[in-house]
C-alpha cells in the first residue's frame, strides 16, 4: 500500500537530499505542488512515463531510507514521549508539596528545548 501524501512529505523533508536533482524536482511538483504527471513532463521536458519512473524511483528511495534508518519513525516516538513526559510533570508541579514543584519544574525546564525542535 503506498503511504500518504503527508507521509511522502514528511519522508522528504528528511531524506531528500539522498534523491538525484530530476527525482526532487519531479517529487516536489507532484507531492507539495500539486502538479498532475504530465504537467510536471511539459515542465520538465520530460515524457509523463518519465516523471513517474522519478517519482516511483523517489518514492521507493525515501521508503527505503526510512525502513533502514527509521529516524521519522524515531522523531514521533520522541514528540510522544516528551509530550508524556511534559504532561506529568505539568500534573505534578499542580500538587502541593514544595519539593515536587521543584523537580517537575526542573523537568520541565530541561524538556523545553527539545519540545522546540
Amino acid at each position: 500500500m503506498k503511504p500518504d501524501k503527508l507521509t511522502m512529505t514528511l519522508l522528504y523533508d528528511h531524506y531528500g537530499e539522498l534523491l538525484t536533482g530530476k527525482q526532487q524536482s519531479c517529487f516536489d511538483l507532484y507531492y507539495n505542488q500539486d502538479f498532475s504527471l504530465s504537467e510536471i513532463a511539459e515542465a520538465e521536458g520530460i515524457s509523463r512515463q518519465g516523471v513517474h519512473d522519478a517519482v516511483t524511483r523517489a518514492e521507493h528511495t525515501l521508503l527505503e531510507m526510512e525502513r533502514v534508518t527509521g529516524c521519522l519513525e524515531n522523531a514521533r516516538r520522541l514528540r510522544l514521549a516528551l509530550d508524556t513526559v511534559s504532561r506529568c510533570a505539568g500534573e505534578l508541579s499542580a500538587l502541593p508539596d514544595a519539593n515536587t514543584k521543584a523537580l517537575a519544574g526542573q523537568i520541565l525546564a530541561a524538556i523545553a528545548p527539545l519540545k522546540e525542535e
